[in-house]
């Protein structure tokens, strides 16, 4: 299985860092990006590559040669005249006859590739897109999931309308593709793979998914992320947040401690966050931690509100964060009750079940999903369930704060993390 790294840009962006060398061979703590992405594929027994080069391509290969030095086979194509993200890939069809990943050669990262393919072999996709939220989706691409079956049904591209309201999910530019991506790849004519190839293949039925990931994905393509993503791999961030390392998370009930409780809200347009909750979020961002809201959402089995619009009312929360900076991980809602006799009742969901808190399996299928420290993470919540689920799951700490108080969030985040 192949790797395709597209490391023909110019960099216009990060001139000032350096402009007479490649954009992916500006060095981070010294040594290449590129070099990094060759060295976290072979970790993961990815040896066969090929470069796509154009601007000073000629350093790439002057300082690769053919990979034989590093244990690893590396082939180029050269572009005579820019092509996009996508066009040379039109001309390696012969070359790419089976299921191959693609990096930009501007991306820091570290993530554990055999469970991305694991995940594009059990969805039998055609493409699979690594997904994460950010700290600026609003300035993003947004990729909107089943929520069921995470395959993609849209790709909204930025700049978004005025008043777009969707989940914080944003293409981190590492793929999986089949072959069969190839064929809507015009030779010749530049081409973008999230503005053109993902759109054509999305139209062509093809079976595209998105696998989400809390681990550190970012291009340094600006001299401020330059200098940011530089620090992180100084630090160790990069490589502890390999899917492979298990990391703490904050867990959060939602209403009364993220957003305004009221009784029982069921309507998206009621969702506003209490003050300083956003820097809450933001500071368990920064930290390290997975941020994960657990939340019992009865309103399903009262018949209150339907899923569609749940899912709506976590966009506009979502939404919102986004705005201030801040993301959530993952939000795990129960919608059972375990209370009959109302008239208008969904009686299949009023069950007995060991998802609505003070039972612990929100927080335990979140510690699965994500490969969670549970002994090493803290709950925080408003009612003294939230604090049972959380002894339950075992975590290091469950915190109750006062609903609907301004800053308890916040003070009760920096209790824990600063």
């Amino acid at each position: 299985m192949k790797v395709v790294i597209i490391a023909g840009g110019q960099g216009t962006r990060i001139a000032s860092i350096a402009s007479d060398i490649p954009k992916a061979m500006i060095p981070v703590a010294g040594k290449p990006v590129l070099e990094y992405e060759v060295e976290m594929a072979k970790r993961y027994g990815f040896t066969d590559f090929i470069f796509i080069i154009g601007h000073l391509g000629e350093q790439i290969k002057s300082y690769f040669g053919d990979g034989n030095s590093r244990g690893v086979r590396i082939d180029y194509y050269e572009e005579t005249f820019p092509l996009g993200t996508a066009g040379a890939l039109a001309y390696l069809t012969e070359k790419l006859n089976e299921d191959f990943f693609v990096f930009y050669g501007d991306t820091v990262m570290d993530i554990d590739m055999l469970s991305m393919l694991r995940f594009h072999q059990a969805k039998r996709a055609d493409a699979t897109l690594l997904l994460h939220p950010n700290d600026h989706p609003y300035d993003s691409d947004i990729v909107d999931l089943d929520p069921l079956t995470r395959r993609v049904k849209h790709i909204y591209h930025k700049p978004h309308p005025v008043g777009f309201v969707s989940h914080n999910m944003v293409n981190a530019a590492v793929f999986i593709f089949s072959p069969r991506v190839l064929q809507h790849i015009e030779k010749g004519v530049k081409t973008h793979i999230e503005k053109h190839v993902l759109a054509r293949s999305l139209d062509a039925g093809l079976n595209l998914y998105g696998y989400v990931s809390a681990e550190y994905v970012k291009d340094m393509g600006t001299p401020d992320r330059y200098m940011a993503v530089e620090q992180d791999v100084k630090s160790g961030t990069v490589a502890a947040r390999n899917r492979q390392n298990k990391r703490p998370a904050v867990f959060l009930d939602r209403d009364g401690v993220i957003n305004e409780e009221v009784d029982l809200l069921c309507h998206h347009e009621q969702v506003r966050l209490i003050e300083g909750a956003a820097e809450a979020v933001r500071l368990i961002n920064q930290s390290g931690c997975i941020a994960v809201v657990v939340t019992n959402q009865p309103v399903i089995a009262r018949n209150l509100c339907d899923f569609d619009e749940l899912d709506l009312i976590h966009q506009t929360l979502e939404t919102q964060l986004g705005k201030a900076g801040a993301y959530l991980n993952a939000i795990y809602f129960c919608p059972h009750h375990p209370d009959a006799g109302y008239p208008e009742e969904r009686k299949e969901y009023k069950i007995v079940c060991n998802c609505r808190k003070p039972a612990p399996g929100m927080l335990l299928r979140a510690a699965d999903d994500w490969n969670i420290d549970l002994a090493q993470s803290y709950m925080i919540g408003d009612s003294a369930r939230d604090v049972e689920a959380g002894e339950r799951a075992g975590v290091k700490q469950s915190i109750k704060i006062p609903t609907n108080t301004p800053n308890a969030l916040l003070n009760a985040v920096k209790t824990i993390l600063l």
